[in-house]
């Protein structure tokens, strides 16, 4: 087996990588600000809009389910390489698509991307990191992940706003950010240790009795989080422009960036809550944020949407983090991967299904209803889990 036994002593390679990380999750939501250019230039309906964004999730999965395990035997450079190519070529499908199939297409390869890089990026950033920041190191992935989620459409609205070819020049500025991401790869050095023997695999999906108890309120959680995510990516922008009258790309962008940046807030805030609050102060946050959202529509009230904004991005960030640690406590050591692998599949669907049954709910009845009734069903969602939590807490020993 060769191995690489070295710890990484230097910081640039880290540092490096982690700015790899960001680059390569900010094209997964660059086309956020730019969906309404589409609409105009193409006719599209809002639900195939959310179509168009929700094809994303399916590249994920698909990522997720064939290769997600894959940096082990192969090793993290050639699996962040991969990445990035399959990011490169969803740009280059995003300047060459002239319709429907090659947003699809375009989106399908964002997803693989992020698939890729979701676990890869996360275990590469947390090997490089130098012994004294090595207590940092999951934090510094997750906040890199968000970041680059959030910088996305925040970079996307700034250029659509101030330069020309709304539909080409964010995707050009990112393939440039891509040549840099790139050299980054290719001077980090290699941290897995790769068997003599390849043996790939497709990875399994599966739940270990003792982790289901735990896994019911998690994936609730989880998934009524990620339809809050969907939203914003996907609906929020029509919300914003036909309800609220802000038609501006760099407003629409900084709200997007806003969710998410709430969310690494929420992560972080998370480990000062005691254990067995953390997933339901995750859920009380998120139902506050809801509750603000369907004010908005009903008054059409951008400090109500602002509020939702940043009480549902730290809600679910909480939730998010709570819950995965939560799960790794009550999953056996050898299948971990398998049960954290079942949380992201119930994620990802959160993003693709709901948001385009969204869709279609704003073509019947309007983005303010489709937007009361997006509210009130994931609150019913995100409360249910948090009756599970309670109930279950009270189930545990008083020093739990």
């Amino acid at each position: 087996m060769k191995v690489n036994s070295k710890a990484p002593q230097s910081a640039i390679p880290f540092i490096w990588i982690t700015a790899t990380f960001m680059i390569n999750m900010m094209g997964t939501t660059l086309p956020t600000p730019i969906y309404r250019y589409y609409q105009l230039q193409y006719g599209f309906t809002a639900p195939m809009v959310t179509v168009i964004y929700a094809s994303y999730a399916l590249g994920v999965l698909a990522a997720l389910l064939t290769v997600g395990n894959w940096s082990d035997q192969l090793g993290r450079r050639r699996m962040l390489f991969a990445g990035l190519c399959a990011s490169a070529l969803s740009a280059i499908a995003f300047i060459e698509s002239g319709g429907l199939a090659g947003l699809l297409l375009a989106r399908l390869l964002s997803g693989i991307s992020a698939g890729i890089f979701t676990g890869t990026a996360t275990v590469t950033v947390i090997e490089l990191a130098p012994p004294a920041w090595r207590s940092q190191a999951t934090l510094a992935a997750a906040a890199s992940n968000m970041l680059g989620l959030g910088c996305g459409p925040l970079l996307s609205g700034v250029l659509v706003q101030t330069l020309p070819d709304p539909m080409l020049t964010p995707y050009v500025v990112h393939l440039g950010l891509l040549c840099f991401a790139v050299a980054g790869v290719w001077f980090a050095p290699e941290t897995a240790a790769r068997p003599d023997r390849v043996n790939l695999r497709f990875q399994r999906i599966s739940l270990p009795q003792q982790v289901r108890d735990a896994f019911v309120p998690a994936a609730l959680t989880g998934f009524a989080g990620f339809v809050v995510v969907g939203f914003f990516a996907a609906v929020a922008p029509q919300l914003i422009g036909a309800e609220l009258g802000y038609r501006n790309a760099v407003v629409i962008g900084a709200l997007v960036f806003l969710v998410f940046a709430c969310s690494g807030v929420g992560q972080v805030m998370q480990g000062r809550l005691p254990d067995r609050w953390r997933q339901p102060v995750g859920c009380i946050a998120l139902m506050a944020g809801l509750i603000a959202i369907a004010a908005c529509a009903a008054e059409r009230s951008l400090s109500a949407l602002l509020i939702g904004t940043v009480l549902a991005g730290v809600g679910q960030g909480i939730g998010l983090r709570a819950s995965l640690a939560e799960l790794a406590a009550n999953s056996p050591a050898n299948r971990r991967a398998e049960v954290t692998s079942s949380f992201f599949v119930v994620l990802y669907v959160a993003i693709s299904l709901p948001v385009i049954g969204l869709g279609l709910v704003v073509q019947r009845l309007g983005i303010e209803r489709a937007t009361l009734i997006f509210a009130v069903v994931t609150t019913v969602i995100v409360f249910s889990a948090l009756v599970l939590l309670v109930r279950r807490g009270s189930g545990r020993p008083a020093c739990a």
